[in-house]
């Protein structure tokens, strides 16, 4: 079992650490988690992992070091650690619009560095994470790749489409969800009060995912479905058209895109 290190215990940090233990493949104990300020920290410290608030330490005996911090961190981190780490260590980052040759530039061209990009559902093994290396070998990534098959889907990609990524999935994590809560919002101004509402449309979005994920079939060949002439579902998608909903996601996950490339320059 690989010891690993997570430098930078935000939301992603904790969310891959917790995701990786419940999945049942690692144990708390070989999971070390940084970050700055370790009050922040008690609850996982309490569940069994390793916190500490030095990554030059933390990083001695890892085997794979995930650098979850924010883009601006990162130099300043890669400097404290760049002589501590050897080159048999593998570097996961999950940082947006950060590439892979970004990290060597500061580390060094030998060190062994691929990126990632899941999603907060990493905390309950349901991400859909995408991976990819510059010139790490088959070997390194697919133990990257089984790393986070273990909390959810992977697809390996070339590293030219992760700001892409970022967007579709790592944002488009937060756009589902909204989209979930105006589907509960609809229902109350229909009738049901706000907890039925929202179990309704979380459920009924679940299943939509699902009924596409197990049938493998097109959206639109499961709308056709639903869809009777002059009746109601075709009105409301045809409403929701109307007002650009379809429109409205494609632009923001195109806007999202932008930004997520330009985060390490900022």
């Amino acid at each position: 079992m690989s010891k690993i290190t997570i430098i930078g215990s935000g939301n992603i940090g904790l969310s891959l650490a917790k995701g990786l233990v419940k999945s049942g493949q690692y144990i708390s104990e070989d999971i070390t988690l940084t970050r700055r300020s370790l009050v922040n920290l008690q609850e996982e410290a309490a569940l069994g992992f390793q916190v500490s608030d030095d990554n030059t330490q933390a990083v001695m005996e890892a085997e794979i070091v995930v650098l979850a911090i924010l883009p601006q961190q990162l130099r300043r981190v890669l400097e404290d650690i760049k002589d501590t780490l050897h080159t048999q260590q593998i570097l996961v980052s999950v940082i947006s619009g950060v590439n892979c040759a970004d990290i060597k530039q500061v580390l060094g061209d030998d060190k062994v560095v691929v990126r990632a990009m899941p999603n907060t559902a990493i905390a309950i093994g349901q991400s859909m994470t995408c991976i990819a290396a510059d010139n790490a070998s088959d070997t390194v990534t697919d133990r990257v790749q089984r790393l986070f098959e273990s909390v959810g889907s992977v697809v390996v990609i070339q590293e030219d489409l992760m700001t892409s990524a970022t967007a579709l999935c790592a944002c488009g994590i937060a756009f589902f969800l909204r989209a979930i809560r105006a589907a509960s919002q609809g229902g109350v101004e229909i009738g049901f009060h706000a907890h039925d509402a929202l179990k309704m449309a979380v459920q009924t979005a679940k299943g939509a995912a699902d009924l596409l994920l197990q049938t493998q079939n097109h959206p639109e060949g499961e709308i056709d479905k639903v869809t009777s002439p002059k009746g109601c579902t075709i009105a409301g998608l045809n409403e929701m058209e109307h007002n650009g909903f379809s429109s409205a996601f494609i632009k923001g996950i195109k806007l999202s895109a932008e930004k997520a490339g330009g985060l390490y320059n900022e």
